[in-house]
């Protein structure tokens, strides 16, 4: 006697399977963290990484990869006086200001006038390629962001791209 095995089952069946795989691969990625401010160790002052302006800042990424498909959380300290020219990037991106101010502003055009200062305890979106601009002043800044990778930074004009300058 012939079993036949039905769509409905087959279909099921990798559902299941496709589930377990990548609740297995999240847990293999995941880990407990609990780090205070002086426990993160950031590397010296960097150029374009994924998920930045490119503008010389110190990186630090604490939780997933940018790079890859899943959650990432990354901490950026800016110097003072950065301008970062109008990008975008294509994951949806939420952001605190930890330390310092930060002035940001959405648009395809840099305008300081549209600056809004961002200081210390505030939030901002990065939404899905949606242009935006910012810059420090005299305290520079530390900025929490979190987004769902993979990510990567796009400029309005490619020659405003820094990562791109020599």
């Amino acid at each position: 006697m012939k079993t036949r095995i039905g769509l409905r089952t087959m279909v099921g069946v990798a559902v299941v399977f496709g589930a377990v795989g990548t609740a297995a691969r999240a847990e293999e990625t995941a880990k407990a963290l609990r780090l205070a401010p002086s426990e993160i160790e950031f590397p010296n002052v960097s150029g374009a990484q994924a998920g930045t302006s490119g503008n010389p800042m110190q990186v630090k990424i604490l939780s997933g990869d940018p790079k890859k498909a899943g959650l990432y959380t990354m901490v950026i300290k800016a110097g003072p006086n950065i301008t970062i020219k109008p990008h975008a990037h294509p994951d949806n991106r939420v952001a605190v200001v930890v330390e310092g101010t930060f002035y940001f502003a959405y648009g395809d055009q840099f305008d300081e006038g549209k600056l809004k200062a961002l200081p210390a305890g505030s939030f901002y979106t990065e939404p899905p390629n949606a242009n935006h601009f910012a810059m420090t002043k005299d305290d520079g800044v530390t900025i929490y962001i979190t987004g769902t990778g993979p990510t990567g930074t796009a400029y309005v004009n490619p020659a405003d791209d820094p990562s791109k300058k020599q």
